[in-house]
């Protein structure tokens, strides 16, 4: 694998029937995300981990069967706003391991992306009523 990062967190392929069967390739290192494709023409992709915005994991039936799932990584990055890292073995456990080094490197990097609530006081006193 060619990704530059000096010490990788996990890899993985892209899996058909729950078989790394595929010619893309998934990489996590303690401040990026990579993804490579293709056998002749090779793509590289990478994202900054403190640029994730949003991380989101799907399974389907036939994902779940093969133990297998589906990782959307939503970020700020210009070229790459939205990666989905498909069909790759423990989806579950390699969520939580992104989700853990977004949360690492926007502290050391001293990043920190605000909520925005759109509720105002009569909102929140509506909520507080109907629980």
């Amino acid at each position: 694998m060619a990704f530059t990062a000096d010490k990788l967190l996990w890899t993985d392929r892209k899996r058909y029937f729950g078989l790394p069967l595929s010619f893309t390739r998934y990489a996590i290192s303690e401040d990026r995300l990579f993804q490579a494709t293709g056998i002749l023409n090779l793509k590289y992709e990478e994202i900054l981990l403190y640029r994730i915005r949003d991380i989101t994991l799907s399974r389907s039936f036939g994902q779940r069967i093969f133990g297998v799932g589906s990782i959307t990584v939503t970020s700020s990055d210009k070229s790459r706003p939205v990666l989905v890292i498909q069909n790759v073995k423990d989806a579950p456990a390699v969520k939580e391991l992104i989700h853990q080094q977004v949360e690492d490197m926007k502290i050391r990097r001293r990043v920190r992306f605000g909520e925005i609530a759109s509720f105002g006081d009569d909102m929140d006193d509506q909520l507080d009523g109907e629980v």
